[in-house]
Order: structure tokens, then sequence, then C-alpha cells
């Protein structure tokens, strides 16, 4: 599979990892620590916090709990496309399956995967993006400065797919963004839930565009934070723990 979809013009080769032994070792690590993961079809907005029940390798396959809804599950049945992220020991993992099947596991229904081939391990990111709210979206004001001329100068708003304490992602539906890599936008506004304004200035690390279903193409830009001052870093780290509190209580039925 293709990692393209996921990073767009962002080269995650030199983190890719081959060896099966490898992949099957930190597979068993997730299930072992019964670690949270990240469950995703077709880069949608619905992410699925999941994890591993089994891996066996003998048979070649990877067995997922389900998602809570029959809708999401279906999506998940019939999407070419999955995506799976987590965080062990502070190192970003991420795998792919182009097709998901059904299963009984301890006479429960599950899902299950072929062992993945490749995956990712991302050992030179130390933070986790965790997604952002759907019912209530943050936003994002970018500054767009004027020309050489003095004219042209003014704000797009974007949406918020994921955040970190080193960046954003975010969902720019009419394409309004440079999105060359290594754009530099200063004095940006971020508006956080019960933390105030995060003020900052980001820079573009990768770009692809996403036709939906409806046949819209829109562009999803990933987004570094460029020397975010120490009471910022705080505010963006108050709210990603925020958020995984109640993923987690969510996971576990607490909420």
């Amino acid at each position: 599979m293709a990692f393209n979809s996921k990073f767009g013009t962002e080269d995650v080769s030199p983190y890719q990892v081959h060896s099966r032994r490898e992949i099957v070792s930190l597979l068993r690590a997730m299930h072992e620590r019964n670690q949270l993961v990240s469950m995703q079809a077709d880069g949608g907005a619905d992410a699925v916090v999941t994890s591993v029940l089994d891996v066996d390798e003998e048979a070649g396959l990877v067995v997922i709990d389900r998602a809570p809804s029959n809708l999401l599950n279906q999506r998940l049945l019939d999407s070419d496309n999955v995506s799976f992220e987590t965080v062990l020991d502070n190192i970003r993992i991420m795998f792919f399956a182009d097709k998901v099947g059904e299963c009984l596991y301890d006479n429960l229904p599950a899902l299950y995967i072929a062992i993945p081939s490749n995956l990712i391990r991302l050992q030179r990111r130390e933070h986790f993006r965790v997604p952002t709210p759907v019912a209530s979206p943050l936003r994002c004001t970018i500054q767009i400065p004027p020309d050489d001329n003095g004219t042209g100068g003014t704000s797009v708003v974007v949406t918020l797919k994921d955040i970190s304490g080193g960046g954003i992602g975010v969902v720019d539906e009419k394409k309004l963004l440079d999105n060359t890599i290594g754009r530099v936008y200063k004095d940006c506004r971020i508006d956080l839930p019960s933390s105030g304004p995060v003020v900052c200035t980001l820079q573009v690390r990768n770009s692809h565009d996403l036709q939906l279903s409806t046949g819209k193409s829109i562009r999803k830009l990933g987004c570094m934070f460029v020397d975010l001052p120490k009471p910022m870093v705080a505010a963006v780290q108050r709210y990603i723990t925020k958020l995984e509190r109640e993923r987690n209580a969510k996971a576990t039925g607490l909420n």
C-alpha cells in the first residue's frame, strides 16, 4: 500500500519497517500493553479508538476490536484504505490495511486484517497527534500577508483535523492557502476551549488533496509549530491531555 494518501508529499520511506519479525513484535507489544489504537477508514473524519486483541503469526492475521457502531464497522469493511495509529514508548507507529474482515474472538464479534508487510515507525516525532472533536470543530485563523505591492492581505479560517505538541493538521476546503512545503504563516490563531487563543507561527510540512464521495476535492495540510512560546505549548498540552482523557473514558465506557 502506498503511503502518499496519508502523508501527501512528506517522505516517510526512511521510517518504514519491513522486517516481519519486528512488525510482529510491535503488534504483540500493542496487544500485551492493551494499547489504544486509532483506526480510520479512507482518511475520513471518524477516528475509532480500538485495540489489538490477538496476533496470529502462523495465520498471518491481526485481530482488532470492533468499532462501537455498526455503521462505522461497515465503513471499515467496505474500505480499501484503513489506517491505524498508536504510540509505543513515545514513538509513533502507523500501519495500513487494504482489506478488513469480520471474525469471532472469544465468541464475540471482532475484525481482522492481514499482518502488514510494512509499517511506519516515526522515531523522529515525539508528539502524538490527537484527532479533534468532529461535533465541535476547532478553527485556526491563518494570516495571508499582502503581496509586494501591499495588496491582497487577508485571513483564512480552516478547521483543525488533529493537534499535537508539535503542530496541527488542518482542512483547507477551498484550497485558499499556499501549500508549498516550507511555507511559513505568522500570527496564526487557534481558539482552544477553556484555554483561550494560541497565537503561533506555522510551517507547512506536508499536503495532499482528498476526493470526497460527493465529488468535492479538499486539501489537508500538516503544519509544524515554529518556536512556539512556552505558555502556548502549555496551553496546547493541557488541551491534548483533556482530549485524551475524554477519548479514554469513551473507550472504556466511563463517560
